[in-house]
């Protein structure tokens, strides 16, 4: 279903009755919420973990690396030279507010921070390692698909001892041509050297997630939630 609220607008899809945690999933630049609704039934999950799984749609932005063309995106950025992706911080602490408040609004119907997981493909991974790494309360969980640190000197600055400590599932294509292999694997090292357990997966295939991916996702987010 469609949330209607002065939240970002997202789909929901609750596996069970009376969901006891929520997984919040971001998309990639350019896609939508709907785009990775199809992975909720290939996951795997155990029949007895109700789960509400929700994704928000971004809001469409002019992007400057991409000539100003308006798409979905969770912020701008400016562009990719020094083999780096030069982003908005401005847009990335919009984005990370935004995030906030879907945090919030899961603990007002009930479950806790701590049973709740940041997942995000991309662009949306990207958030969803700053997002999640500098929240004051902490997260169950941290999932980053084919992405990247957008702002390595911010999140260094601002992350919390609450999620000093909190796992992470880090994968990446070694044939990805869009997010390049390298800056999947600088983000994993950078947030390992934090101390955050990282368990990482490469797989052969592009810019992209695959069956063998979302099942070993499945397999974690039980576990996660099983703590």
């Amino acid at each position: 279903m469609e949330s209607n609220s002065d939240l970002l607008p997202a789909i929901e899809i609750e596996t069970g009755d009376k969901p006891d945690c929520a997984v919040i999933w971001l998309h990639g630049l350019g896609a939508d919420g709907s785009d990775f609704v199809p992975v909720v039934p290939e996951l795997g999950l155990p029949a007895s973990l109700a789960v509400r799984f929700v994704f928000p749609h971004a809001p469409s932005i002019p992007i400057t690396w991409n000539n100003g063309y308006v798409m979905p995106g969770w912020y701008d950025i400016y562009s990719l030279d020094e083999g780096r992706r030069h982003a908005d911080e401005d847009g990335i602490r919009q984005t990370r507010d935004a995030v906030r408040s879907l945090i919030e609004r899961e603990n007002a119907r009930g479950i806790p921070t701590e049973r709740i997981v940041l997942a995000g493909f991309s662009q949306g991974g990207a958030i969803a390692y700053i997002a999640g790494l500098t929240h004051p309360d902490r997260l169950a969980g941290i999932i980053a698909l084919s992405t990247y640190i957008a702002a390595p000197a911010m999140l260094e600055a601002e992350r919390t001892p609450a999620n000093a400590t909190t796992p992470v599932f880090a994968a990446h294509g070694v044939e990805d041509e869009v997010v390049p292999p390298t800056l999947g694997t600088a983000a994993r090292d950078m947030v390992a050297a934090f101390g955050n357990p990282v368990e990482w997966h490469a797989y052969r295939m592009p810019h992209s997630v695959c069956l063998e991916q979302i099942q070993q996702i499945g397999t974690w987010l039980t576990a996660r939630f099983a703590d």
